[in-house]
């Protein structure tokens, strides 16, 4: 009997085969990128056996207590968030601690994103991530696994 016979196939996810579902996560102390990190393999599917490249095999995910995400050593001092306007001098340049305090859920979204496939792919896995910047959330009526970071 030749070898080929012995073969097992390699199990490709296809589109809205994987059943999705929601994962809660708490920022409050959590250190900014060990929890983009955590969250972004979960958009991409890689926490489960039947993650698969080019298919969309990630969970929904709901961030809560984003203003207290924790920066370590002096970030929310010497990083800084950088934005053009397009205009001649239009650089803005603001710090992550002063970011934290005005749009906490841009904070996340800027670490997740550039953890996240730079495609449309990526793009796709982004819309699945809510951020809400206190407990308060308009998902209460979904069940959702505590995700653990």
């Amino acid at each position: 009997m030749p070898a080929t016979h012995l073969r097992r196939q390699t199990f490709i996810a296809k589109k809205g085969e994987v059943p999705r579902e929601w994962r809660i996560v708490d920022a409050e102390g959590v250190p900014l990128g060990r929890l983009a990190a955590e969250v972004a393999i979960v958009l991409m599917g890689k926490h489960r056996p039947e993650y698969t490249p080019h298919v969309d095999t990630g969970d929904n995910v709901i961030i809560v207590n984003a203003d207290k995400v924790g920066l370590t050593g002096n970030k929310a001092a010497q990083k800084f968030d950088k934005r053009y306007t397009l205009y001649p001098g239009g650089q803005k340049l603001e710090p992550y601690g002063q970011l934290r305090e005005r749009r906490p859920e841009r904070l996340i979204e800027l670490a997740v994103r550039r953890m996240l496939p730079k495609s449309r792919l990526g793009r796709q896995m982004l819309k699945k991530m809510k951020v809400y910047r206190g407990t308060e959330h308009p998902h209460a009526g979904v069940h959702a696994i505590e995700l653990k970071v």
